[in-house]
């Protein structure tokens, strides 16, 4: 009505009822840096959206644990150690979807670091660390999964980025630029 939704009842949704329970019921996904933070939350919530899930991350200690979180709450779920600049781990964790659930229908390239830092006082440690976390890791771990999702039949890779590639900062030089490269290598992924 281009009013605004003048005339209508305002809706509070917090006591309605959403049954979207089920949207990723039968699929496997795999998430990197899956042991806590933003990783932990996307692997409650696969579960409770019916996906088995494997949690690749090098917290081990903590991985465990929330695997047997979702699996102790009737969700399913593994652990196994998965450093991102390792082609052979990123080989290992797409063999435990595959192994274990039968198939991969989703990655998740979430695992990420950050070290800031002007130009001048970046280091060539700091930069290699930034793109072999934050951008080779998106590469290896697309790279594994791609012949698996073939084989299931297609599938769908998610790769976390930041606003900063996208725009400049001030106290940082080599996670935006990685994060910039995770966007372009997106693009380039979609069209192959």
């Amino acid at each position: 009505d281009g009013g605004g939704g003048a005339g209508r009842e305002p809706t509070d949704l917090s006591t309605q009822e959403v049954d979207h329970l089920g949207r990723l019921a039968g699929k496997v996904a795999l998430i990197s840096g899956g042991a806590r933070g933003q990783g932990a939350a996307e692997a409650r919530l696969f579960a409770k959206e019916g996906a088995r899930v494997v949690v690749g991350d090098v917290l081990e200690e903590v991985g465990m644990e929330l695997a047997a979180e979702i699996n102790q709450g009737g969700g399913g779920a593994v652990f196994i150690r998965l450093d991102v600049t390792s082609a052979a781990d990123w080989q290992a964790a797409v063999e435990a979807a595959e192994d274990g659930y039968g198939r991969l229908d989703v990655l998740v390239n979430n695992a990420g670091a950050w070290r800031g830092g002007r130009v001048e006082k970046t280091t060539e440690d700091d930069w290699d660390f930034m793109f072999d976390v934050n951008a080779k890791g998106v590469f290896l771990g697309t790279r594994a999964a791609v012949p698996a999702m073939r084989r299931a039949g297609g599938g769908s890779i998610v790769n976390v980025s930041s606003i900063v590639a996208m725009v400049g900062v001030d106290r940082a030089t080599a996670y935006p630029a990685a994060k910039g490269a995770v966007r372009t290598f997106t693009k380039l992924t979609a069209i192959q």
